[in-house]
């Protein structure tokens, strides 16, 4: 059978938070996407656009963990839930959210200090462009990055989120050391 012919299969099931609702994707490999979404909203229609060569299955059955982790980890930042994922990026992105997962939790960076990291700090917008193409939150933790004074920028998902994340981190980890 030739695979390469085969049309990749895309589970997806949705989950709730005290964050709001989201909807958790996997392939064969890892977690695609975790998306914070209303149940009722656009998001599958996000997925169909990110993912439009595969098939779309709602299956809250065998992400049944998968949801579970990532409620775990939404609400308990500093517990740690092993979640596999298949980041799907350019060459670069892929290594913005690798050294991101490397950010413990509760400390934060900068978009500068990470471009640093990365190779100079005329990366930093494309540092930000990388945390903004990320769509797998939390997981890979983009919230973990602020502007060079410190300040909470932009979040996909809604600075209130990227605040109260941040905010849990530096409490279970204050509270845990």
């Amino acid at each position: 059978m030739n695979t390469r012919c085969m049309k990749e299969t895309i589970r997806y099931a949705w989950g709730a938070s005290s964050l709001g609702e989201f909807i958790a994707a996997s392939s064969d490999c890892g977690l695609v996407a975790l998306e914070f979404a209303k149940r009722e909203g656009p998001l599958t229609s996000v997925l169909t656009s990110v993912f439009s060569e595969a098939e779309l299955v709602e299956d809250s059955t065998s992400l049944k963990e998968t949801v579970e982790k990532a409620t775990s980890l939404i609400e308990h930042p500093a517990a740690a839930a092993s979640v596999s994922v298949d980041m799907r990026g350019s060459q670069f992105e892929r290594e913005v959210w690798c050294a991101l997962q490397e950010i413990p939790t509760g400390r934060t960076i900068s978009y500068v200090e990470l471009a640093c990291r990365l190779g100079g700090p005329r990366l930093a917008q494309q540092v930000g462009e990388a945390c903004a193409a990320n769509k797998i939150a939390v997981v890979i933790p983009c919230h973990r990055v602020l502007r060079k004074n410190g300040s909470i920028s932009g979040y996909r998902w809604g600075t209130w989120r990227k605040r109260a994340l941040l905010e849990r981190e530096y409490l279970e980890n204050f509270t845990l050391t």
